[in-house]
């Protein structure tokens, strides 16, 4: 854990069919973590279905990192309500970084790995890490825990550190 493996860019795209903390409706944001780093998305006044679509940036140092993230419902005169959480394993992204380098994959989209939904994950449906024109991509939606409903749309872009090839 010393070297910087890459600069993570993490963007958090929209929240489906997130639960209803105040009367009628929410004012979802989210919390992402990595490690000792977090960066928070702004809030969305009113929505169930919010769009963000905002990049938050990350170092990435842990060859095992696990990117976490939080929805709460901002309250003004009450601590913020949970609206959930999920986790997300870096290593298939980080595993397909080192395999683009074996292959040489510069151009182009190739997809070179698929994740799937199971219990050591948060991921709702089949997601695909990708080489787009030398960077990787992963696409994926999260399922929140310990709420009722509500999914994430990320989009995660792993960028090698500067002098790497």
């Amino acid at each position: 854990m010393g070297e910087p493996l890459g600069l993570l860019q993490v963007t958090v795209i929209r929240g489906k069919k997130l639960v209803i903390r105040d009367f009628k409706s929410s004012d979802p944001y989210v919390i992402v973590k990595l490690g000792n780093e977090s960066a928070k998305t702004k809030v969305i006044n009113n929505c169930l279905n919010p769009v963000w679509d905002e990049e938050l940036s990350f170092t990435l140092k842990d060859p095992a990192a696990v990117l976490s993230l939080e929805v709460f419902d901002k309250d003004r005169f009450k601590a913020d309500d949970k609206m959930g959480h999920a986790t997300l394993s870096l290593q298939p992204l980080i595993s397909v970084a080192r395999l683009r380098h074996i292959v040489r994959v510069s151009s182009g989209e190739t997809t070179l790995r698929k994740v799937l939904p199971d219990s050591d994950n948060c991921v709702s449906r089949e997601s695909t890490i990708s080489c787009i024109d030398g960077e990787v991509v992963q696409s994926v939606w999260l399922k929140l825990c310990a709420v009722e409903s509500g999914e994430i749309e990320l989009k995660i872009k792993l960028i090698d550190p500067p002098g790497t090839k």
